[in-house]
């Protein structure tokens, strides 16, 4: 019996797909009529299935316990109850206060924990992008981020066959570079317009430092930063927590802080993964900051590997065990953003270095 059932769903999952092609393919089938007709029956029986699932779903109400389709007044803050209206919502909020906020807590580091994005790779030699900032740079003229390997390769090329008018150009749109700090901001200025997130964010570096002829203006940075870093720059939340950290601009304000650096870590930022591991220590949630530090390892951080050293020397929250598994996994970033053309690269010039040894 389980064998025919078995064998009529397994015939129904194909059956299915292709009922309704059989109009406009000739199939050649050996099914017999009365095993179609069962196959559709099941067909129709799962398509009714599905239908009843999403349609009328009944929900409890936590207040009351009223139970009806039209329990959908969820709570605002852990999205874990419901409720027939608001008036058992706000008659429910004091009961319900201590386990919403230990839910929301458990959000929060479910997000802030989770495995980061995986990094850019350079649109040249397709090898995720370095984490040292010196070893990449943003080409205002297209929009890309190469690292440095690649712009050394196209260097070394044109010096070697004596093409000097080469010297700077762009190694992926081959324009060559800007003749004055006018000309840079005008660029930079038309990838704002196309709401470049890199070139936003590096005309708010500009601002910050009152470079290349423009007023230092903190104010403007941080509008800027703040602009970048919802278009996806995760280096402009960065820089937006360490304007709260320093007071750049900013009051001083190391809630707000670790807020943006909490942005920065979860896009991705290494530095700001870091710096959250350094908070934790500081406070003594030992497990928490050998999650941040652990996850800033994985992505290239040389300092974070440092620090789960130092814990693990002085018999400090890090077993020998993890210790290992963190210098596995640094040199496993290692290996997979190496290649001979950025060590050639780095070997010749140390600002083209895009990795710090272990120690």
């Amino acid at each position: 019996m389980w064998f025919g059932i078995i064998s009529i769903l397994s015939s129904a999952r194909s059956s299915c797909v292709w009922r309704d092609r059989r109009k406009r393919i000739n199939i050649m089938s050996t099914t017999t009529k009365n095993n179609t007709a069962e196959i559709d029956g099941v067909c129709d029986m799962l398509h009714n299935m599905g239908t009843a699932e999403n349609e009328d779903i009944i929900s409890i109400c936590a207040n009351c316990g009223k139970e009806s389709t039209d329990v959908t007044n969820t709570c605002n803050k852990c999205k874990s109850v419901k409720y027939c209206n608001a008036a058992c919502k706000k008659k429910h909020r004091q009961k319900h206060k201590k386990e919403c906020e230990r839910r929301v807590a458990e959000l929060h580091d479910e997000a802030l924990f989770k495995q980061p994005p995986s990094k850019e790779d350079c649109p040249i030699c397709m090898i995720p992008l370095p984490p040292l900032p010196k070893a990449q740079t943003y080409m205002m003229c297209c929009g890309k981020v190469v690292c440095r390997g690649c712009i050394y390769a196209v260097q070394s090329r044109a010096f070697i066959a004596g093409r000097e008018e080469e010297d700077g150009i762009c190694p992926f749109c081959r324009n060559p570079p800007p003749p004055t700090s006018q000309d840079m901001i005008k660029m930079y200025n038309k990838r704002v317009e196309l709401n470049d997130a890199n070139a936003i964010y590096s005309v708010g570096i500009f601002y910050e430092l009152g470079s290349y002829g423009l007023p230092q203006s903190h104010t403007k940075a941080l509008k800027l930063y703040l602009r970048a870093a919802e278009l996806g720059n995760s280096t402009a939340y960065y820089m937006i927590g360490l304007a709260y950290e320093y007071g750049k601009g900013v009051e001083v304000d190391m809630k707000q802080a670790k807020r943006y650096y909490e942005l920065a870590a979860k896009e991705g930022h290494v530095n700001a993964r870091h710096d959250l591991g350094v908070f934790e220590e500081k406070t003594g949630n030992m497990d928490r900051a050998l999650k941040h530090y652990m996850i800033a390892v994985e992505c290239g951080e040389r300092d974070s590997l440092q620090r789960i050293k130092e814990l693990f020397m002085n018999g400090h929250a890090v077993t020998e065990d993890e210790f290992k598994t963190a210098l596995r996994a640094y040199q496993s970033y290692i290996d997979e953003i190496s290649s001979e053309q950025r060590d050639e690269a780095a070997a010749i010039n140390d600002d083209y270095k895009y990795f710090h040894s272990a120690f």
